[in-house]
């Protein structure tokens, strides 16, 4: 059986040198044997857990060595997880063609959206597309990884770890710089569709 859980232990030696993380293959993930009835289907699922709003934020990562670009991809799936170590973590599908990118360069910048930034977390959930065409960013002060204009909050962070959850990868992030400009409302995702709070 495959190793359920890989540690990527943060690099030691110089603060900035990034250590790529090992890409490992997808593993049968089916949990419910072929003559059993899942618990619930995939579309129930979607359904009730659309109930939970959360924020949005856009995941980036340098261009790792041979590369023509730095990566990046729309997640919901963010959350703290820790503050001594200071601690993030995000999820992303093992089907994801843009996580073996930010794997190899060992580092990303979690960026967060206002209310207003729902066509730039449209342009970054598209796969294949020039995610970056027309988007202003500039170097996160620790990792390199891209900090996108005009975001209301930033986290940069290097992989401390990776963990298997089904059809899902746990990232966890060590942190390494932030900041916040503190103003404007976030941007909100509920039942599929972007939102914001109301006065």
């Amino acid at each position: 059986m495959a190793a359920t859980v890989v540690r990527y232990l943060r690099s030691v030696g110089s603060p900035t040198a990034a250590e790529p993380v090992e890409i490992l293959p997808r593993p049968d993930l089916r949990a419910v044997g072929e003559d059993e009835r899942p618990p619930v289907s995939p579309a129930e699922f979607r359904a009730v857990l659309g109930n939970f709003a959360s924020g949005v934020t856009v995941v980036t990562a340098p261009a790792a060595d041979g590369e023509d670009g730095p990566a990046g991809f729309a997640c919901q799936s963010f959350a703290s997880l820790s503050l001594d170590p200071p601690l993030v973590t995000f999820m992303v599908a093992r089907t994801s063609t843009t996580w073996p990118r930010i794997a190899r360069a060992g580092v990303f910048c979690v960026n967060i959206l206002g209310a207003e930034q729902g066509e730039l977390c449209r342009s970054f959930a598209v796969s294949g597309a020039d995610k970056f065409a027309g988007v202003d960013h500039t170097p996160a002060p620790v990792t390199g990884s891209p900090r996108l204009d005009a975001v209301p909050a930033w986290i940069d962070c290097r992989i401390h770890a990776v963990h298997t959850g089904g059809d899902h990868l746990i990232v966890v992030g060590r942190v390494e710089a932030m900041g916040a400009a503190g103003e404007g409302e976030p941007l909100l995702f509920h039942k599929g569709r972007f939102g914001r709070f109301a006065d």
